[in-house]
């Protein structure tokens, strides 16, 4: 596929479609109600109450909504949970998952658990390209929110799948530990984000300035990183 024909399209999804980063109770409740339309509705994944789906981490997570620009009718969503607790017993949701030596040795302050990725079934299938472009811009929403918190690492529990469909656009993560069985087999991932966005850059640079806004999203933070 040609880069211009990628290019174009990039630039086609980032003109129809916007990243709000969530700020009232209105676009939160517009975050839950997808949620409960992907989580509960069509998977099954989780409880619901009142046509919502949300959980005792919101309280200390940063979301971003991606919407479409002429309906208004948002298309997806994802969030940063940052330490909720301060003593370290249960910092993430992956914690009540699995076990991870490696990700207990995280940053305490500059590490997030990315979560609730979630795209509308409407939207992920229209078109050939639309699909992986509305990921990516998930993705540019996980690195706008890193880059406003200061976020320096990563940790998630996904679906190989997904594993696989971000590391065919140069977005790795690192194992941290075996599969779980959690809906499905799932596998505890981290990364470094500075070392990330940087491969990508060097692997697929027009990928790269997709999520980053050329950059402008990311300055890496100005703190040591964990050994």
């Amino acid at each position: 596929m040609g880069l211009n024909r990628i290019g174009a399209a990039m630039g086609d999804v980032a003109d129809r479609f916007e990243i709000v980063v969530v700020n009232t109770d209105h676009e939160l409740n517009e975050v839950f109600r997808l949620r409960y339309q992907v989580y509960c509705l069509e998977r099954g994944f989780e409880p619901a109450i009142n046509g919502r789906e949300s959980d005792r981490f919101d309280r200390s997570a940063a979301h971003v909504l991606l919407r479409h620009r002429l309906s208004g009718q948002p298309v997806g969503t994802v969030r940063l949970v940052t330490p909720a607790s301060s003593d370290g017993s249960v910092r993430f949701p992956i914690d009540e998952i699995c076990e991870s030596l490696i990700l207990r040795q995280l940053p305490s302050t500059t590490s997030a658990e990315i979560s609730r990725f979630a795209l509308s079934k409407r939207f992920r299938t229209c078109g050939d390209l639309q699909m992986p472009l509305l990921r990516l811009l998930l993705v540019r929403g996980i690195v706008l929110l890193s880059g406003r918190l200061g976020i320096t690492h990563w940790c998630a529990l996904m679906e190989p799948s997904l594993l696989r469909l971000l590391g065919a656009n140069s977005i790795y993560f690192n194992a941290a530990g075996g599969l779980v069985d959690h809906h499905g087999l799932r596998q505890p991932s981290y990364g470094v984000v500075s070392d990330m966005l940087a491969r990508l850059k060097r692997e697929q640079s027009l990928i790269w300035d997709f999520v980053t806004a050329g950059g402008s999203l990311w300055e890496e933070p100005k703190v040591q990183k964990a050994a």
